[in-house]
């Protein structure tokens, strides 16, 4: 029996073919990670137009809450 060398024993396996459910899974994440991508910079410009506005309109007082009296219940006494 002769002898096992590197090229013997690792043989290269040849690339298999992408079958079609992966081929709609990168798909469908690549479509994902756009998405993803657009939301986040979507988020970040809200953000900062946000933030900026709050920077610019002054600061109001906060407002007293106002104390709600109940109204008097009517009882009904039987005689």
């Amino acid at each position: 029996m002769a002898r096992p060398t590197k090229e013997t024993l690792f043989k290269a396996q040849p690339p298999r073919a992408e079958t079609a459910m992966e081929k709609t899974t990168r798909v469908v994440r690549g479509m994902l990670d756009e998405e993803t991508e657009k939301r986040q910079l979507k988020m970040k410009r809200l953000r900062a137009a946000r933030l900026e506005r709050e920077a610019n309109t002054p600061a109001e007082p906060p407002k007293a809450a106002k104390s709600r009296k109940k109204a008097p219940t009517k009882t009904t006494a039987k005689t």
